[in-house]
């Protein structure tokens, strides 16, 4: 998975008009943070939600996670394409303003649907933020730089997914359910502020991309995530489920043809014809599956097997969210870091030795500092490596003007595989 220099030659080089702070950098990595922090974070607060919302079933209660799961995983192809087309900084503000609204709806939701209709615009606005944010730092920062830029974003985004859990679970038990959204506004607040105070290279406005092209793409993906997480409860050959799976597939199939033949396509299909591109969207998948799956097999392990609560689990977790970030951070770093196939290839064999040395020789009873811990730094470690190989091959790919639609469609196919991951686990 060697990248093309090409695109980095391609590059508009440095000028008076970049910002020489790290401003964006910082924006960008607190956007990723809150995005990804709210697919994991609403984890445990069903029980509390349950008391608050007395006689709504936990199937019920379950759509708090879900769908912002599946609108997040929806959007994010088609915002990544508008991003590159109407200004990767103002779409970024945007689906910030609207993450940070949605999330104080939230909090102040008087009833259980106004929650989820709070939920559903909160997966809105961060299916904006996550393409648009790296994108618009990519482009603002020298090609030199870009290898750091992406290591720390993608350690933002990995730990938050991993950390979670654990917040949540402390803030649920200290604060109520309600603070789990509430978190999100100040900080949302000055992400809003300080983003319109960047100063970036000129964006260009191009057309709206082709309105029935997005819209088949969106629900195709929806459906698909929707048909896949409920598998499981709904059966995987009740007709719900296989109408829900087909017509995700057929919407997906509809989107990409018209995209084929359309002058301003939802989604630009030749991105997949560059084979190092191609490859980092089939790893992110994998990534995406194995990580959700973890996160979600890790707690489970914890709570049943080794007699840990919801919260002991969640917080045992987290230091391999620490470790993910530590090595993004570190690899990003390095003057002359390793290619982002070395870093997929050594993350992936350390993910690949842990969860083996794991499931043939961890104890039914706990050994949390000598068992635990140890698999946790070198599995959280390799997911970090991974995390920053498949973004930095992925972004770096691509021509500079296609940044934000090459990192829409990776990240939703990181976030479609996760959904898979899950699904395959729970059957």
């Amino acid at each position: 998975m060697s990248v093309s220099t090409s695109a980095s030659a391609s590059a508009a080089p440095s000028s008076p008009a970049r910002t020489s702070s790290r401003l964006p950098l910082a924006l960008a990595a607190g956007g990723a943070f809150l995005a990804f922090l709210d697919v994991t974070i609403t984890n445990l607060a069903i029980p509390d939600l349950a008391r608050d919302f007395g006689g709504t079933g936990v199937t019920s209660l379950s759509w708090v996670v879900t769908l912002y799961t599946i609108l997040f995983a929806a959007l994010l192809a088609p915002a990544g394409r508008l991003a590159d087309l109407l200004g990767r900084r103002r779409l970024f503000a945007a689906g910030t303003a609207i993450f940070t609204a949605a999330s104080l709806l939230a909090a102040l939701a008087p009833s259980f649907e106004s929650l989820l209709a709070a939920r559903a615009i909160q997966g809105v606005g961060a299916a904006a933020m996550i393409p648009a944010s790296l994108a618009f730092v990519l482009t603002d920062t020298p090609p030199a730089r870009r290898a750091a830029a992406i290591g720390i974003w993608s350690a933002a985004a990995s730990a938050a997914a991993a950390v979670g859990p654990a917040l949540g679970g402390v803030l649920v038990d200290a604060f109520g359910w309600r603070s789990l959204f509430l978190i999100n506004v100040p900080l949302g607040a000055v992400l809003v502020a300080q983003a319109l105070r960047v100063r970036v290279v000129a964006e260009t406005r191009g057309r709206l991309p082709d309105f029935l092209g997005t819209a088949l793409l969106a629900a195709g993906v929806g459906l698909v995530v929707l048909g896949v997480t409920e598998g499981e409860p709904w059966g995987w050959g009740d007709p719900r489920t296989i109408a829900v799976l087909a017509a995700g597939l057929l919407s997906t199939a509809l989107a990409l043809g018209r995209s084929a033949r359309n002058p301003v396509a939802a989604i630009e299909v030749g991105l997949w014809r560059n084979r190092t591109y191609a490859a980092a969207n089939l790893v992110s998948a994998l990534f995406g599956a194995g990580l959700y799956a973890w996160l979600l097999l890790g707690v489970l392990f914890l709570t049943e097997v080794w007699g840990y609560s919801e919260l002991q689990a969640g917080l045992a977790m987290t230091h391999g969210a620490v470790a993910a970030a530590a090595v993004g951070v570190a690899v990003g770093r390095l003057s002359r870091g390793p290619s982002p196939r070395a870093l997929v290839v050594t993350g992936g064999l350390a993910i690949a030795i842990t969860g083996l040395a794991l499931a043939l020789w961890i104890p039914a009873e706990p050994h949390f500092l000598t068992v635990w811990v140890p698999a946790g730094l070198i599995g959280g470690a390799g997911m970090g490596a991974v995390s920053v190989g498949v973004s930095s091959a992925a972004a770096l790919s691509v021509a500079p003007e296609r940044f934000a639609g090459a990192t829409g469609l990776n990240v939703a196919a990181r976030q479609v595989g996760g959904a898979l991951g899950i699904a395959v686990l729970a059957a």
